[in-house]
């Protein structure tokens, strides 16, 4: 087993899109109308479905807005330099709601960013993630 996708429903698909797309520097890997159904649903991700998982972008005609409830959290993305990845998205019209630096509790160098219809996105700079290596080595018997 594998993880395919994660599916969002947006109020706006083209805007969603664009944010994926334009500001998290996903691509748009298919797009289908389902008329009968009144609904569209969009693929974007950073690499082929046969390889990576993906964000699921539906969009049901007619609804513009949906109540985020409380049980989702957030999708996480790793980043290289979450500094610059942060500065980018800003500059690319992406809103940063938690700024750059480590988690409560740990050592995790985390941020966080707003889609249009208002998911959270993580983003954890690569390598800080986890236990710290005192940690790891004492878990392993070091």
């Amino acid at each position: 087993m594998r993880m395919l996708h994660t599916m969002l429903r947006v109020g706006n698909l083209d805007e969603s899109i664009k944010f994926y797309c334009d500001v998290l520097g996903m691509q748009l890997l298919r797009k289908k109308d389902y008329p009968s159904g009144e609904f569209t649903l969009a693929f974007v991700g950073y690499g082929d479905e046969s390889d990576h998982s993906v964000i699921e972008l539906t969009y049901n005609w007619g609804t513009d807005k949906y109540n985020l409830g409380d049980a989702f959290g957030h999708i996480a993305l790793g980043v290289d330099n979450i500094y610059e990845t942060c500065a980018q998205i800003r500059l690319r019209g992406g809103k940063v709601v938690r700024e750059p630096g480590p988690m409560k509790h740990g050592s995790t160098v985390i941020a966080f960013v707003e889609d249009p219809s208002g998911y959270k996105i993580e983003l954890i700079q690569l390598g800080t993630q986890g236990s710290s290596q005192k940690e790891k080595a004492t878990a392993a018997g070091n």
